[in-house]
């Protein structure tokens, strides 16, 4: 199975409505060793009463005289109801100190946005964008920065965090035929199932110690759900029933090991009770033992 490596980066704009006309921007991130970040106009841009996103370059003062930067861009206004219905727009851009910002003044009109047709979700837009560089002209130089930016990686349609790309490539390794008959198509459901297989995998291989029953039982649950939804996990079931069966093993030997202490205690107090009535037998010897002296006698008599 071939596997395809793509950096994503999802913006979730919370309290959408409330945002007046000033552009907002995304935290700052970083692909292909530069910094990045998406502004959107929320309101209007200009005289279009339009939603507007661009990606741009933070803080390009700081950057050497001459830069220059090649980037292919891909932003998406993502329809949460149905994937189809997202707005993308696709195009390569050079980007220098004097155009530090590309983008779209017109992904969709703000009376769609607002109709309540999947774009806005209990207040909240999402924006996905996808950066590849392709060339650098100019020393960078920059870092990795704390970002609350949500940068994943795609692996074989699922997007999965950096951490977690080398334990998925091999799953989908070990395992070719796991997505053959895979159902879902929107990315966000992909993803979510994703989490949960990977939860669960972690959860199994826990020492049956750290489960619980109801664990178990949840981990049960979520397997029928990833199931259903046609990943192909026979292996990993068999080694839920191996598990349980684990945790019936340790249950059994907690009982019989509490019957054994039990009557171990019981064995112990009947040796201390032992002991008492031996040291009590021994005292009875030793006096029984003890001979008689006959000169009290002999003196009373004179």
């Amino acid at each position: 199975m071939e596997t395809k490596l793509d950096t994503t980066i999802t913006w979730v704009i919370k309290n959408f409505s409330s945002l007046q006309s000033a552009p907002i921007y995304s935290d700052i991130f970083i692909v292909g060793g530069c910094k990045w970040r998406i502004k959107a106009f929320p309101n209007r841009y200009y005289n279009t009463e339009t939603i507007s996103l661009f990606v741009d370059v933070p803080h390009k003062e700081s950057l050497p005289i001459g830069w220059r930067r090649h980037a292919k861009l891909s932003l998406t206004l993502v329809n949460q109801f149905s994937e189809k219905l997202s707005q993308l727009q696709v195009r390569q851009q050079w980007f220098n100190e004097n155009l530090s910002s590309w983008g779209f003044p017109a992904m969709i009109p703000l009376t769609e946005l607002h109709a309540n047709k999947g774009f806005l979700v209990n207040g909240e837009l999402k924006v996905v964008a996808k950066i590849e560089v392709l060339e650098v002209v100019g020393k960078l130089d920059v870092s990795q920065e704390s970002s609350s930016v949500v940068e994943t990686v795609d692996v074989n349609g699922f997007q999965v965090l950096p951490l977690q790309v080398e334990y998925v490539k091999r799953l989908f390794g070990k395992h070719l035929d796991i997505v053959s008959k895979f159902r879902l198509k929107n990315p966000y459901l992909k993803t979510a199932c994703m989490n949960v297989l990977l939860s669960l995998i972690q959860t199994l291989c826990q020492s049956p110690q750290e489960l619980s029953n109801d664990g178990l039982s949840d981990a049960g649950v979520a397997l029928e759900y990833l199931i259903e939804t046609g990943l192909k996990l026979d292996w990993l079931e068999k080694k839920l029933g191996e598990v349980k069966e684990k945790k019936k093993k340790e249950e059994a030997c907690l009982v019989r090991l509490r019957e054994m202490d039990e009557q171990l205690q019981t064995f112990k107090k009947r040796c201390l009770d032992i002991e008492d009535q031996i040291s009590k037998e021994k005292q009875e010897l030793l006096a029984a033992r003890e001979p008689l002296s006959l000169y009290d006698d002999i003196d009373n008599i004179v």
